[in-house]
């Protein structure tokens, strides 16, 4: 059934009559009539009785009525919004974000993406990088904010590049470092290969009695408590209050996590992720 079906049934409906039906439809009762057969034929029901005195709807026939009139009111509003829209960007957006960057950053961004387009739906998933990389990668989210170094073909915008700094309790300040327990986090293999070349060079060596946490701001609050020392991005620091230490290489290069947004040409073309890409642009820290 399509539309003009609709119209067609609420027709014969208010005029009773096939005749004064096709008339206002702009039809030759024949078509009509075909019209009218082929529709039953697809539902599978008898809408219409003839008579006389005029048609009647069946019982199923009402049926069918009272739906496709339901129908065609939300056709009606579907269209009647999409034209009060057009000056509007609104839609779904949908982003994976980072775990650290989920909790310290985005409440942020995103209160002014929402202040600036209240009428965008906006779906986050957050969680680490790696597992976000591979669902843009697939089509699954429109953007990915990913911290790290990862192989991509099409967009991206550097966010900030944050420096990577050694943390301590004050009461470990003048200690040596292979000397106080180490507190390590899972993440990803670009940022642990950079920590065992920073730690190579200055020759420390971590052993097996350290502590070993799931995530960043674990880690910070071992280190507040004096459980150790870790190394650790800026992104976590703003209310740490022992000693932070930012970190360099041995030929000069300081140690820095970047962040990335990424996206395909194709999530561009949507207006609410444009928005959101250029909200990350003029917000980015670089």
């Amino acid at each position: 059934m399509t539309e003009r079906d609709f119209e067609l049934l609420d027709i014969l409906s208010q005029t009773g009559n096939i005749t004064k039906a096709a008339d206002r439809l702009y039809i030759t009762q024949s078509s009509l009539s075909k019209r009218i057969v082929t529709i039953e034929e697809e539902l599978g029901v008898t809408i219409l009785l003839r008579s006389r005195q005029g048609i009647h709807f069946t019982p199923e026939g009402e049926t069918v009525l009272e739906h496709t009139r339901k129908a065609g009111a939300l056709m009606n509003a579907m269209r009647a919004e999409l034209t009060t829209r057009k000056d509007e960007i609104c839609g779904t957006l949908n982003a994976g974000v980072s775990i650290n960057f989920a909790q310290y950053r985005l409440p942020a961004l995103l209160g002014t993406y929402k202040k600036k387009y209240p009428h965008v739906n906006t779906h986050i998933i957050s969680g680490h990088s790696r597992n976000q990389y591979m669902k843009v990668l697939d089509g699954s989210i429109d953007v990915a904010i990913l911290r790290g170094e990862f192989l991509w073909n099409e967009n991206r915008i550097l966010i900030s590049r944050e420096p990577v700094c050694a943390i301590m309790n004050t009461e470990f300040e003048l200690s040596d470092l292979d000397q106080v327990p180490f507190i390590s986090r899972r993440t990803d293999a670009s940022f642990e290969r950079e920590l065992a070349r920073w730690l190579h060079e200055n020759d420390i060596h971590i052993t097996n009695t350290g502590i070993v946490v799931d995530n960043i701001s674990t880690c910070v609050e071992m280190v507040k408590n004096g459980l150790g020392w870790a190394v650790v991005p800026e992104i976590c620091l703003h209310s740490f209050e022992g000693i932070i230490r930012p970190l360099s290489f041995s030929d000069g290069e300081p140690f820095v996590r970047s962040t990335y947004l990424m996206y395909t040409d194709q999530a561009h073309d949507l207006p609410q992720v444009k928005a959101f890409i250029d909200l990350v642009r003029e917000e980015s820290h670089v």
